[in-house]
């Protein structure tokens, strides 16, 4: 496959990047019911798509598989690598399915191209926010710092109680989030917030942290 030669081409390469990134979780952790994620694969010829094959886990043989052809343009923006998520739940359920969908062979394994106009996404699972939020937190941008990640635990009520440390706060800094919704806003005033005073709550059931913080408003 040629190198990208323009910045479409070269966008189109790096969300599949992103995607093939983003769907490694699901090569042992099932997507859906008991489907894994047996394969990621940039569209030939430089196409805008990505192709995602779906299978039971462990599953090799190409006539047990089906591949998903993904067009990852929206109108004039890509979409993300949620989107090809929400997408593929939804084509292998057969709810995004219809009479007019294409499906041809590749490899092997039945390759069905998915037209997104016709499909409504599956919605996002709170594992799937807090996948993404930890995530975030494990792999921080380069000019971002200021909090590690030292450990988590999923809580009642959809919460998640992370566990940080920082150069401004000592010790262990747990802090109780919603991981659905503005993930980019929690993620800004995250390393902020671990030393503010009156969010401070009370941390005597939980001997594995110095202090708790409830940030599940933000």
């Amino acid at each position: 496959m040629s190198e990208p030669v323009n910045e479409d081409e070269h966008e189109i390469a790096e969300l599949q990047v992103e995607v093939a990134a983003r769907l490694l979780e699901f090569v042992r952790a099932p997507l859906l019911g008991d489907q894994h994620v047996r394969g990621v694969l940039p569209a030939p010829d430089g196409a805008p798509a990505v192709r995602g094959v779906l299978g039971d886990r462990g599953e090799c043989a190409p006539a047990r598989l089906t591949a998903y052809e993904i067009p990852v343009e929206a109108g004039e923006d890509l979409c993300t690598s949620h989107d090809v998520v929400s997408l593929l739940r939804a084509v292998h359920t057969g709810t995004g399915l219809h009479a007019s969908d294409q499906v041809t062979s590749v490899m092997g394994m039945d390759l069905c191209l998915v037209d997104p106009a016709r499909v409504e996404g599956a919605p996002f699972t709170n594992d799937d926010w807090v996948s993404t939020l930890l995530r975030c937190l494990v792999f921080p941008p380069e000019n971002q710092s200021g909090a590690r990640l030292r450990g988590f635990l999923f809580r009642e009520r959809g919460l998640l109680r992370l566990y940080m440390d920082s150069d401004e706060v000592p010790g262990v800094t747990a802090a109780d989030v919603r991981p659905g919704g503005a993930l980019t806003a929690l993620l800004a005033v995250l390393p902020s917030m671990l030393g503010e005073e009156w969010l401070v709550a009370d941390s005597a059931d939980d001997p594995h942290c110095d202090r708790l913080v409830d940030l599940t408003d933000w």
